[in-house]
């Protein structure tokens, strides 16, 4: 399987230069293509453009397309043609997931990134070598498991630089601690565990709220590419990465214990897309990070062999009791606690929804003949009423 592997670099200024040529030699690139691609009736194809590549190269408006390397700019026609392949597949029904977007525009403000093939790169000891770049000495805080087939060279918007490799890597064999886990994800308890364990998410608002007073403060800046505008934007892009870095370290620390310890890992199909419309909680939710949560373990479960779960999203795991099985019916988010009027046990919302997330995920299920006609919590429950969550048969 493929893994990257990304290390940060620092430039010298005369590789900033060269880098900055490149990023802007593989922008113009990808826009011109684009825009032909939008003026012609049919997508021309890969190849078309690659050929009409060859000829702007010897025009005088784009001759400084030679001063690079001419790898990366083949490869940013290829990134296109998967982007335009992917848009295709998604409007006639072969890609899962939501519709995707058809390619856009690139900004110079963006991140930039540039892509070498083995023809345009090598290893040399500790350095990095990149055609017309020269030697990059990325700072190896591990070492990579095989011979790289690709690297990409990257540039975020705060101004970090990134070497970022595509390497072949064997699945781990280990044995897990526990037969199962079931994972009830939220906002203030980003994790509950059907073992009982919580993982709490960091704490985003004081950086949030930077955020914002500096997007209210560089909307009212008049003059646009002013140095003071930069400087504003800057500012913005490091406390997004600050945000994003610590996010990003606190699901991979998650993600790896949670796939090592447990041999299957249950989720649930969470309707984020939907969720984040609710005006007061949609901030909250995107920062939480919940897709790349699932993304990891997915990752991860492939690498150690674990088996991963999504269960349906209409599971009504936080309507009924883990212990007995009654429905109880639909609760309000302020309620945290639940005291079951079946059996009489006493509930943490997440804890339970965890709990029937797992029974779901390893072949349990709700028996909706019985649970259709009894949504709503009554005083008494019958003494002879069936289990809603029943086995499912032994095969």
């Amino acid at each position: 399987m493929k893994a990257r592997y990304q290390y940060r670099f620092y430039p010298t200024d005369q590789q900033r230069l060269s880098l900055a040529q490149l990023f802007g030699c593989v922008r113009v690139v990808w826009n011109d293509a684009l825009a032909a691609s939008k003026g012609s009736e049919k997508y021309p194809g890969y190849n078309q453009l690659s050929s009409e590549l060859t000829l702007v190269k010897k025009t005088e408006a784009r001759q400084w397309l030679k001063d690079v390397s001419s790898v990366p700019l083949q490869q940013s026609l290829k990134n296109l043609d998967t982007a335009y392949k992917n848009f295709f597949d998604s409007c006639k029904g072969k890609r899962k997931g939501q519709t995707v977007k058809p390619p856009r525009f690139k900004k110079k403000t963006n991140a930039q990134s540039a892509t070498f093939t083995k023809a345009g790169f090598s290893l040399l000891g500790e350095s990095v070598y990149l055609a017309k770049i020269g030697n990059l000495n990325p700072i190896w805080s591990r070492e990579l498991p095989s011979e790289p087939s690709s690297v990409t060279v990257i540039k975020d918007a705060a101004n970090r630089y990134f070497l970022s490799f595509v390497v072949e890597i064997e699945p781990e064999s280990s044995e897990a601690k526990n037969q199962s886990i079931g994972i009830d994800l939220g906002i203030k308890t980003f994790a509950f565990m059907s073992s009982g364990e919580k993982a709490e998410s960091p704490d985003y608002s004081k950086l949030d709220r930077k955020i914002r007073k500096l997007q209210r403060k560089l909307m009212k800046r008049q003059v646009k590419g002013s140095n003071r505008q930069k400087r504003t934007r800057l500012k913005i892009a490091k406390l997004h990465n600050e945000i994003s870095d610590s996010r990003k370290d606190f699901l991979h620390k998650l993600s790896t214990k949670v796939v090592r310890e447990n041999q299957s890992i249950i989720l649930e199909d969470l309707n984020v897309s939907g969720m984040v419309k609710n005006r007061k909680l949609s901030r909250a939710i995107s920062l939480q990070g919940w897709r790349e949560f699932r993304v990891l373990c997915e990752a991860k479960a492939e690498k150690y062999g674990r088996r991963f779960t999504v269960i349906n999203r209409w599971e009504p795991t936080s309507q009924i009791c883990s212990d007995c099985g009654f429905r109880w019916g639909k609760l309000n988010l302020k309620v945290r606690t639940v005291t079951c009027v079946s059996c009489g046990a006493e509930h943490d919302r997440d804890e339970n929804a965890a709990k029937n997330i797992e029974k779901v995920g390893i072949g349990h299920g709700h028996d909706y003949k019985w649970t259709g006609s009894d949504g709503k919590t009554i005083s008494v429950a019958s003494c002879c009423e069936p289990s809603r969550i029943t086995v499912a048969s032994a095969r």
